[in-house]
């Protein structure tokens, strides 16, 4: 008896000859993907520039007083040109990020070039289908959470009293719930609720689609905690600045203090949390996944690829690149998050405006 390992079906099939032609075809094919990526990239940043430089050119350009009677306007000297760190950052990763993308598109159309799972499916595949679960779970969630933790963060530290009492009441008796155990328990609850009412749920894809969007609402119910106190907090110095006295004083309805005054002043806590926050649900979801409480196990998943190569880790030799390919959708996903964030940070502040 002899066993057998037969070339994949699909894997550089065009060829005809594998044994000698195979490195060569992926070489080539890398160096078109890589080329491709490096022009889509180069394209992108000449335009970012050519709108960057648009736009210093119409803040620099000044009318000096001295020069108005001799009918002349020059363009002041332009200052602060310098990149951020934080954008040549995100400029870094692009130029490592993209070409290797369109590299890995460009073969994959060729080679499985992650591998295959047990059944013989392809592991870049399942990795490029997991990003929509991660996007999902992180939106979604985050628009859940976010009203209720801006409400509640402003009202509790603007009126303080019995409305802060309560405020304060609801979220500490969530935080003292142990979030694991309320979400196997609201999954459990679905479950059970499916089960009962198989009519309903007769497909495989609005039963993993169910379960998923449940999952982002318990966790949007147990996640708008933090940022409801920070909030709080923040408010609570604001209220007393004297821009908002002054607004009190003159009889400015209060309405309009926390929309006017309270909510642009919060707006940078808001911002730095939700991608903060948005990391940590991407992660979280392949926590949960990886111990049976998250998404259906149909439903393409970080988590469920780690989950899947648990028992192929223990094997001889070692299926590693499952694991692998998580991991680097997921690192790849929540860098582009944090820089996202950190240059949205920089626009947006107040003391790098005469800078840029």
């Amino acid at each position: 008896m002899e066993w057998s390992y037969p070339r994949l079906e699909f894997g550089g099939r065009h060829l005809n000859n594998p044994e000698t032609e195979k490195i060569p075809d992926i070489l080539q094919k890398s160096g078109y993907g890589l080329a491709q990526g490096l022009g889509l990239t180069g394209a992108l940043m000449l335009l970012w520039y050519m709108v960057r430089q648009t736009h210093f050119e119409r803040l620099n350009f000044i009318v000096r007083p001295e020069l108005i009677a001799q009918g002349q306007v020059v363009p002041e000297a332009r200052h602060g040109e310098q990149l951020s760190p934080s954008t040549k950052a995100v400029w870094i990763v692009l130029f490592i990020i993209v070409p290797l993308a369109t590299a890995l598109v460009h073969l994959s159309g060729y080679y499985h070039v992650f591998g295959t799972d047990k059944v013989g499916e392809d592991v870049f595949y399942q990795a490029i289908k997991s990003i929509r679960t991660g996007l999902v779970i992180g939106t979604l969630t985050t628009l859940i959470m976010l009203p209720m933790a801006i409400v509640f963060g402003i009202l509790a530290g603007f009126f303080r009293g019995w409305v802060d009492d309560v405020i304060q009441y609801i979220y500490t008796t969530l935080n003292s719930i142990p979030s694991v155990l309320l979400i196997a328990a609201s999954i459990l609850m679905v479950q059970v609720y499916m089960a009962n009412h198989e009519a309903a749920f007769t497909s495989v894809i609005v039963r993993a689609d169910m379960r998923l969007l449940f999952l982002c609402m318990i966790l949007g119910v147990t996640s708008w905690t933090g940022l409801c106190r920070l909030l709080r907090a923040e408010t609570l110095k604001l209220r007393e600045m004297e821009y908002v006295q002054a607004a009190q004083a003159l009889g400015v309805k209060q309405g309009a203090i926390l929309l006017r005054h309270i909510l642009p002043n919060v707006m940078h806590i808001v911002l730095i949390s939700v991608v903060l926050d948005f990391s940590s649900l991407v992660l979280a979801e392949a926590v949960l996944s990886y111990i049976n409480i998250g998404v259906d196990p149909t439903t393409y998943s970080w988590g469920n690829m780690i989950n899947g190569a648990r028992l192929e880790m223990a094997r001889e030799p070692i299926v590693w690149w499952s694991l692998s390919a998580a991991f680097v959708f997921m690192f790849a996903l929540v860098l582009a998050a944090n820089l996202f964030a950190d240059v949205v940070q920089d626009a947006f502040d107040p003391r790098r405006s005469g800078n840029e």
